[in-house]
């Protein structure tokens, strides 16, 4: 199964590990494996999708000029306290709304293929006006791009 446009699909494996905090044990999961569907599918893997969401194009800009863009895997927990994968995003307010509901959030770092992708999206679809009174810092693309064209004139 291929990439399109807006939508990335991809096999995803969990691993359970116990950490030891002090005289209490803690249960972590971890990402064990992502791997593009275009691959064979990992044995315990869930196909999960990174869609794309022309709306949330002002959040993925944020998201490609931190240092270190994130990728955010939204998982269902089963009765018995197992995560299952269910969704994939690069949208930080998917996972921030995920995590206000008590659903858990595994973060990772974005491999650069996905980056690239998600910037030819963004390209594509054309870039959105960041609300500079909420992330006065983040709006330095657009500075940058004002200095330079005065430089020029």
């Amino acid at each position: 199964m291929q990439h399109t446009d807006n939508v990335w699909p991809v096999y995803v494996s969990l691993t359970k590990s116990e950490k030891q905090v002090g005289r209490w044990t803690s249960v972590q999961w971890e990402l064990d494996q992502m791997v593009p569907a275009s691959c064979k599918q990992p044995e315990g893997s869930n196909l999960v999708l990174l869609e794309l969401h022309r709306d949330e194009r002002a959040s993925y800009r944020l998201n490609l000029d931190l240092d270190t863009p994130m990728l955010y895997l939204v998982c269902d927990e089963l009765v018995d306290g197992t995560w299952v994968p269910a969704s994939l995003s690069a949208c930080q307010n998917v996972a921030a709304g995920a995590l206000e509901g008590d659903t858990p959030v595994i973060s990772m770092a974005m491999p650069d293929a996905v980056a690239c992708w998600i910037e030819a999206f963004i390209t594509r679809h054309g870039e959105v006006e960041i609300c500079a009174h909420r992330r006065k810092h983040v709006n330095r693309r657009k500075e940058l791009a004002e200095d330079q064209r005065r430089k020029n004139v």
